[in-house]
């Protein structure tokens, strides 16, 4: 038990780390959380902060949750059992899960941040990619198509989420790979969780105006009139 509250708190406090907060004050002397959704997340640092700060923020917030299910769930190991873990041995499905599930709620209600955080759908991918990489990495293709495609990062992220449990199902029952069960039901509802944080953004993406991220050299912003601005800023 103590080694199981050890890293579900390391995982939180991983979590927690407020990374669009933290690149906006020290690169960019801005706080966040005063401009466009005021959300402390990868879409918000995009849309505020452009796309250089955008990338950097989604590989420091994806990193949160692998670190979390995959390096901290196989440290529970030597905190109970001693430094040297048997040849093979890997942390149970159910301790991965719950650590990277820590790291997730960590993002969203930080510690770091007034508990005022993310909606978790890049700390949740990298979550999921340290359980189980192949699907995840559908999802990811998948997430970085949409984005250049149409450079919305609301939709990448809610149509990856989508795609991740059905490609663990097709990987399970069309092809014969073996997925826990338990990864298929928390995949389910993982997904169904961060598609509801982004039903501001869903009605938006209906009324057309959510707003896109630039890859423009000369424009390092993302293109928000002041109408959108306002609408997200309410």
């Amino acid at each position: 038990m103590i080694a199981l509250f050890t890293v579900l708190a390391i995982s939180f406090v991983l979590g927690s780390i407020p990374a669009s907060l933290w690149v906006g004050q020290i690169f960019y002397k801005m706080d966040i959380r005063n401009f466009g959704s005021g959300n402390l997340g990868t879409t918000n640092a995009f849309r505020n902060l452009g796309w250089k700060a955008g990338v950097s923020v989604l590989v420091i917030d994806f990193m949160k949750g692998f670190a979390a299910s995959y390096w901290v769930a196989m440290y529970a190991f030597e905190i109970g059992a001693g430094p040297i873990a048997p040849p093979g041995w890997e942390a149970d499905a159910f301790l991965k899960i719950t650590c990277g599930l820590f790291a997730v709620v960590g993002h969203m209600f930080p510690i770091f941040a007034k508990f005022k955080g993310g909606k978790g759908a890049a700390t949740a991918c990298g979550m999921l990619y340290g359980i189980e990489p192949i699907s995840i990495g559908i999802s990811s293709v998948v997430f970085i198509l949409i984005v250049y495609a149409t450079r919305y990062v609301s939709l990448a992220s809610i149509t990856a989420s989508f795609i991740y449990p059905i490609s663990l199902l097709v990987m399970r029952y069309g092809f014969g790979y073996y997925v826990d069960g338990s990864i298929i039901i928390f995949a389910i509802l993982i997904a169904s969780g961060i598609i509801y944080k982004h039903k501001s953004n869903i009605q938006r993406l209906i009324n057309g105006t959510e707003s896109r991220i630039s890859f423009s050299k000369n424009k390092d912003k993302c293109e928000e009139s002041p109408e959108k601005m306002t609408e997200a800023e309410v």
